[in-house]
């Protein structure tokens, strides 16, 4: 072995692989399995994934370097069109794509678009196909996975359930094979590249998705003004949380009867945020209304949402 290729062996490999998929396939929830925790938000409803969240898989010398997207969809708002050319970004920047395909389904016009973009980039990209669980009989994979096969060569078709866990092991390995030597970019122990705050503010919003009505999840939005430790050493850490919603009854449905959601909301945050942060969470939330705040660049720009993206 040469000098050169003992260097590369030692410095390890990578793979940037985004995650696309269209909405509500399970992409989050593939991206926390493959991770073994939890670093983006998963509930029943469509789009709850709005941003691009990176996730990182450092087994021996090889890293996976995961980029979790927004299900690709038609934009309607100011949010969607930054949703959207997050996922047309993410795609442009990495060495592989993940496309996960729900089971039982054909193939959608997202699937199409996305297809015909790693196909126009020469981009390397593995199928997988999730939920298989929810099937009990299980031929109309072959079906699928044949008509996918035709639209695309892909490097591996994997099904598997992101719910249970079956098939994700081999998905991982296939994912392995597309690790180029060059080095890690992360320290090992990195999981993701999200601040603290705004991984508490994800998980408040989950629990709003999870908890209310189908009306209210896509006009809430989650900002952490405060998370600080105490230094009184009781080793509690602050946090303070405001709910914007887009109407004055989409308030009163979020703080319910006698403060009743808005308590239920609060405890099963604190209880995932003092499970991932490992420490005592003192947890404030308020509920503030900014109509239409989807469609107003300075309230997205101050909600963390890359103002290039809305030009």
């Amino acid at each position: 072995m040469s000098e050169l290729n003992q260097m590369q062996e030692t410095a390890g490999k990578t793979a940037f692989i985004a995650i696309v998929g269209r909405p509500n396939v399970g992409k989050s929830s593939i991206l926390n399995r493959l991770l073994g925790q939890k670093v983006a938000i998963v509930s029943s409803k469509p789009q709850t994934t709005r941003t691009r969240i990176m996730g990182v898989l450092t087994e021996g010398d090889t890293q996976l370097v995961f980029l979790d997207t927004p299900g690709l969809h038609k934009p309607r708002t100011r949010l969607g069109d930054y949703m959207v050319k997050s996922v047309t970004e993410s795609v442009a920047g990495v060495d592989a794509c993940l496309l996960v395909a729900e089971a039982g389904t054909h193939i959608s016009p997202a699937d199409h678009e996305l297809i015909e973009k790693f196909s126009s980039m020469g981009l390397p990209a593995i199928l997988a196909i999730n939920k298989i669980d929810t099937l009990g009989d299980k031929s109309p994979l072959m079906a699928q996975i044949g008509a996918f096969a035709q639209k695309f060569g892909f490097e591996a078709v994997v099904p598997v359930s992101a719910k249970d866990g079956n098939g994700m092991e081999l998905l991982k390995q296939e994912l392995m094979k597309l690790a180029q030597p060059g080095g890690h970019f992360f320290a090992d122990d990195t999981l993701t590249d999200q601040p603290e705050r705004v991984l508490a503010a994800e998980m408040v919003r989950e629990k709003i998705l999870r908890l209310t009505d189908k009306e209210i999840p896509h006009g809430i939005a989650v900002a952490v003004e405060r998370m600080k430790e105490r230094e009184d050493g009781s080793g509690i850490t602050d946090v303070q949380a405001v709910i914007y919603c887009e109407r004055d009854t989409h308030k009163g449905i979020l703080i319910g009867k006698n403060g009743s959601m808005l308590k239920k909301i609060g405890t099963y945050a604190r209880e995932d945020m003092e499970r991932f942060f490992d420490c005592k969470i003192n947890l404030q939330l308020w509920v503030k209304v900014k109509e239409d705040w989807r469609n107003r660049e300075n309230l997205l720009r101050s909600l963390g949402y890359d103002s290039n993206s809305f030009q």
